[in-house]
């Protein structure tokens, strides 16, 4: 059944990544309209998640991110469709990477970086900074059920000198990399809404107390390995802008959840710049201790 659902949608996909721009895009506003109108996909989700975010909004205002973020949803997944057929003179126009010196002067050093970044703009062009840098660069993900469809992800990722590794092998592969002194640059999508424990880290992210992921700190305290923050602004449909803030340089040195607090503040702060650019179909509140009354 994998096989067959594959060979099935990978045509259509193949057609989609050959669209021009402008066509592309008039496809995405159509995808948009069923999905939103028609069939309400997650609409619930949605709107539970910006009312909770932004309590003080106007059913208006709210209203207004709701539509905007189903707009950016379908340019988001359609714009990793596109990726397949998109070549590096394309990628390099579209996403613009502002100070990558921030991120390659530890090349120089012959040390590895993190990035932390959000679901937030186009995260996934992200993969491109192969283009900008010596270090090859890893993202960090959970694979799809579908092992066919998870191999295509893999090949359009590396299409653009992007590599993947599983988040349950991670640490395992860093640790042994650093060991053996191969140097990279690994990526983390570090706003997840991870399963309480007893040893978790709780914080409050867009004013509700939550527990979040530390994961990426503790491993950069450990292997004392830079971390630096990816801000994603969208400059217009389909033109991304992507800036470096540097987090630490040396993350041994920093206090327990010093990096994790840093970088939900600039999370944060990212988010409100424009809600409509947030992730907001996954449930991040669904953890929360104390939730706000709607």
């Amino acid at each position: 059944m994998n096989a067959l659902t594959y060979y099935l949608v990978f045509p259509i996909l193949f057609v989609i990544s050959r669209l021009p721009f402008p066509v592309f895009y008039l496809l995405s506003d159509s995808v948009c309209f069923v999905l939103y109108h028609v069939f309400g996909y997650r609409k619930e989700v949605v709107r539970s998640n910006i009312h909770l975010a932004f309590p003080k909004m106007s059913p208006t205002e709210r209203d207004a991110i709701e539509k905007k973020f189903y707009r950016h949803l379908c340019d988001l997944f359609l714009e990793i469709i596109k990726s397949m057929g998109m070549s590096k003179k394309e990628m390099l126009k579209r996403f613009k990477v502002k100070n990558i010196e921030v991120l390659t002067q530890f090349e120089k050093e012959n040390r590895s970086a993190f990035i932390m970044c959000g679901h937030y703009a186009s995260w996934e062009w992200m993969m491109s900074l192969g283009y900008h840098m010596k270090h090859l660069g890893y993202g960090i993900y959970r694979p799809i059920k579908n092992p066919y469809f998870d191999r295509l992800i893999k090949r359009i990722r590396s299409r653009h000198d992007a590599f993947m590794i599983p988040q349950k092998t991670a640490a395992e592969t860093i640790r042994r990399r650093e060991q053996k002194e191969i140097h990279a640059v690994y990526g983390f999508a570090s706003d997840q809404s991870p399963r309480p424990t007893p040893k978790s880290y709780w914080r409050t992210f867009l004013g509700i107390e939550v527990p979040v992921y530390t994961g990426a700190e503790r491993l950069a305290r450990e292997l004392n390995i830079p971390v630096v923050f990816g801000d994603i602004k969208r400059i217009k449909r389909g033109f991304y802008e992507l800036e470096f803030k540097l987090l630490s340089d040396q993350p041994q040195n920093t206090k327990e959840n010093e990096i994790t607090d840093l970088y939900t503040t600039w999370l944060e702060d990212q988010i409100r710049r424009d809600p409509s650019q947030y992730f907001w179909t996954h449930k991040r509140f669904k953890n929360a201790k104390f939730k706000k009354e709607l």
